[in-house]
């Protein structure tokens, strides 16, 4: 089978390449062997490749070269095959969901995992663009449960897990208030999404606005707390997406919660098969949608890393497969 395949870490095109040979998985008794229609490639993937900056995160996906080479997380498509033991999906049967190894043309994801049936009013891209930014999204914000009538900013409001986290607190938490910062070209974009005020990143710094959240979300990881904390409502709490600076931010998570009144967290990310079925119901009712920035090609694969890593993108870049 066809797969983009990870040789080394480095510049795009010398660590990646598409590969036409790969042997074909085949689905174990608990797993679904699926041929996919369409993958994506996320901002996390797209570090993966070079791994510059978390260098020690090596210690844990393969010191010198990836120990899983297959690229990709999330998927779309349909059902090629069915463990014996699997009960819940069946052949032809369309689905969506992430895991490893999910740009190539089939991939075996065990019946546990996250994975569902795709909604019928998404297309195969759309919803391989639907789990990791909705998914991210919802359990990094989870510091910050309850977010009923509270006022939250998300800083980084065009990306990824920005544009789900916008969607999610206006129809899905019962946010009171979401103001969202991006950039001049997102701006009408994040208004349609739902946001009620829209800030220009690039024009005016709302840290100096005057204005106080609850929570502020930066789904980007490159705001601060330092920055944002005169921000906060007197029991308020930054939420980041990132350690921080000398990965600093889970200590200062630890002694914001001991001491003082304004808090800092860090959302820690979860693919789990409940929360995506919860997504899956919120596309069913019209409550979400994916954001698609560009769709390239598998053999196109480099070119989509490149636009990720360039971070201009809006919302998510798939890959046809």
């Amino acid at each position: 089978m066809r797969a983009v395949i990870q040789y080394r870490y480095g510049a795009p095109e010398d660590a990646l390449r598409v590969v036409d040979d790969v042997e074909r998985p085949t689905a174990d008794v608990d797993e679904v062997l699926i041929r996919v229609n369409a993958s994506s490639v996320t901002r996390s993937e797209a570090m993966g490749v070079r791994y510059k900056d978390y260098r020690f995160t090596r210690a844990f996906v393969g010191v010198r070269r990836p120990r899983r080479p297959i690229r990709g997380m999330e998927f779309a498509g349909r059902v090629e095959e069915v463990g014996s033991a699997v009960s819940s999906f069946k052949i032809e049967e369309e689905v969506f969901g992430i895991d490893n190894g999910a740009c190539a043309e089939y991939v075996a994801v065990g019946e546990s995992r996250a994975i569902e049936h795709k909604p019928a009013g998404l297309t195969f891209e759309e919803a391989a663009a639907t789990p990791d930014g909705s998914l991210l999204a919802l359990t990094c914000l989870k510091p910050a449960y309850p977010l009923e009538g509270k006022s939250v900013l998300v800083y980084g409001a065009a990306g990824s897990v920005g544009t789900a986290a916008v969607q999610l607190l206006t129809k899905h938490f019962n946010a009171a208030h979401v103001s969202a910062v991006c950039d001049t070209k997102d701006l009408e974009i994040v208004r349609r999404l739902g946001a009620h005020h829209v800030i220009d990143r690039l024009t005016e710094d709302f840290t100096n606005n005057g204005q106080t959240y609850d929570v502020i979300f930066d789904a980007v990881g490159k705001h601060s707390f330092r920055l944002c904390r005169h921000s906060l409502t007197p029991r308020g709490i930054y939420v980041s997406m990132d350690l921080g600076y000398g990965y600093h931010l889970p200590l200062l998570g630890l002694i914001t919660k001991l001491f003082g009144k304004r808090r800092a967290a860090v959302g820690i990310g979860r693919y789990r098969k409940e929360d995506l079925s919860l997504i899956k119901d919120l596309v069913d009712t019209g409550k979400y949608r994916p954001v698609i920035d560009r769709t390239y090609s598998m053999d196109e694969y480099v070119e989509a890393v490149t636009y990720v890593e360039s971070a201009q993108k809006t919302g998510n870049v798939v890959i046809c497969v």
